[in-house]
């Protein structure tokens, strides 16, 4: 059994469970359901962080590091990296939590996307906190 790593410390962004749904063709959890779990993490930290809506406009990395497997409960940490004028950048680290013969703990994904501030219109607005 490949070495288990702990969870950060503090509260994950989210928590959700990998389902059979969530499979692609080879049977392991699609690559593509992820990114989305990543997104929705990056988008939540970069709104608590600035207290406005945000789109996303760049993935700037993503490194699948493990797969992930039906069963696992993925943890999302999303941590803001910096803030430009419009834009605000978040660190994702993404961990599987495995329950089959003991508890063990795996980082499966890391990624750093870029969102930007908009205002009702979906325009840029300006980011007022920083880091």
């Amino acid at each position: 059994m490949p070495a288990s790593c702990k969870l950060p410390d503090g509260e994950p962004t989210t928590r959700v469970p990998a389902m059979p749904t969530d499979t692609n063709a080879g049977g392991d959890i699609f690559g593509g359901w992820i990114m989305s779990q990543v997104d929705i993490a990056g988008s939540i930290a970069a709104i608590r962080y600035i207290g406005k809506r945000v789109v996303t406009v760049a993935v700037n990395a993503l490194h699948f590091k493990k797969p992930v497997y039906v069963g696992d409960l993925l943890s999302c940490y999303a941590h803001v990296e910096k803030t430009g004028r419009t834009s605000i950048t978040v660190s994702v680290e993404v961990y599987a939590e495995r329950y089959r013969e003991g508890v063990e703990v795996v980082r499966v994904t890391e990624a750093t996307l870029t969102y930007v501030a908009v205002d009702k219109k979906g325009r840029p607005e300006a980011v007022s906190s920083s880091v």
